[in-house]
């Protein structure tokens, strides 16, 4: 699954050294606004220590683990919905994503210039809040348009369409994003069409000094104080230490360094976890001598679905599905061994895929 998130942000707030060091792409991160125009786009694997056990136990040809594209966006600038410096270009980007990235400066450097003067991590939050939803209301607003000319035929399901829209834009015109508005299948199915840049689920990553990585400072007890009724996920990473970190080829520099800095894994791992999670994901696995791999798909999806992944033949001539648990895998040692404890499970059409499934299709096409 072609899965995007974007990294967005205020200019100067560590958008693209964050970037840098999730893809190791070394895009250009300078010390003046706009030095991102055109977005940079990478891939990153997902770290998952199942897919490391599974390839020692299964010692396949190769291993694929499962990936998510990042994209770096060009720094937004208050009056942006109006078109203000990369404007109209940075919306068309976030437009494209499946989730935001919001990264904030929490960090104080007289060397890095701040956009505003000053830092103030929500007063930052605020004007990109501000510019997208300036941004959909005015989405809104041009379908409202066309909605109620729609309804003049008098359909049910055409003023029902009118009043949901209404209804975002009166959550749009208190300040507050679209995602925060409770609506049913058919609104939420209108709020996708529309494609609102604040409908997107948001991951906020507070860029801290080095200091601060572990325990925040006062910035960041700012910044979460302000967002805690968004129900939104908050994590502290230092752009700074990240950049280090993917300078550093031999995985035991690597460990000594983190654990200089007091930490267990990389920051990226976690806000690559976190936005896994942020999407709904889930991952299940499929292990033979020649691959080990692991593949994304959508919590709840069903087996038919999950197969379709890997190809749409699986998915059209689907059978059935031979599962294995993780654990049982591990315990068991092989795929030989848990079929002769009886720990393989054969499931059907209806089968919800769980996170960690180790899955075999049958398929007939």
């Amino acid at each position: 699954m072609a899965l995007q998130c974007g990294i967005v942000g205020l200019p100067n707030v560590g958008k693209s050294t964050l970037f840098n060091a999730l893809t190791s792409a070394k895009a250009l991160a300078a010390n003046y606004p706009f030095a991102t125009k055109e977005p940079n786009v990478g891939m990153i694997t997902v770290p998952d220590p199942r897919l490391d056990k599974l390839a020692e136990l299964v010692k396949p040809q190769r291993v694929v683990p499962t990936t998510v594209e990042i994209v770096d966006i060009a720094g937004l600038i208050k009056g942006a919905s109006k078109g203000e410096g990369l404007g109209n270009q940075f919306l068309a980007n976030i437009r494209e994503v499946d989730a935001i990235i919001h990264v904030v400066r929490c960090f104080d450097d007289g060397n890095v210039v701040h956009v505003d003067g000053s830092v103030d991590p929500v007063r930052d939050k605020e004007i990109i809040d501000t510019e997208l939803i300036l941004k959909d209301m005015e989405t809104v607003e041009k379908r409202l348009d066309k909605l109620r000319k729609q309804a003049k035929s008098g359909k049910k399901e055409d003023k029902k369409a009118v009043e949901t829209a209404e209804a975002i834009l009166r959550q749009l015109e208190s300040g507050k994003p679209a995602r925060t508005l409770e609506l049913d299948e058919e609104g939420q199915a209108l709020l996708r069409e529309m494609q609102l840049l604040t409908a997107k689920p948001v991951l906020y990553v507070c860029n801290v000094d080095e200091n601060s990585v572990i325990s925040g400072n006062e910035h960041t007890r700012r910044f979460m104080e302000a967002v805690k009724d968004e129900n939104a996920e908050v994590i502290l990473i230092s752009a700074a230490i990240e950049a280090e970190i993917a300078q550093l080829d031999d995985p035991e520099e690597r460990k000594e360094f983190l654990a200089e800095m007091g930490l267990e894994e990389p920051g990226v791992n976690r806000l690559i976890r976190a936005a896994y999670k942020l999407l709904n994901l889930i991952t299940y696995f499929t292990a033979g001598e020649k691959e080990v791999r692991a593949w994304t798909i959508v919590r709840g999806w069903k087996a038919p679905q999950a197969a379709g992944v890997i190809h749409s033949d699986f998915e059209k001539g689907f059978i059935r599905a031979e599962v294995i648990k993780y654990d049982d895998f591990v315990k068991y040692g092989s795929e030989a061994a848990v079929r002769e404890a009886g720990k393989m499970a054969v499931e059907g059409k209806d089968y919800v895929v769980q996170d960690g499934d180790v899955m075999h299709f049958r398929f007939n096409v």
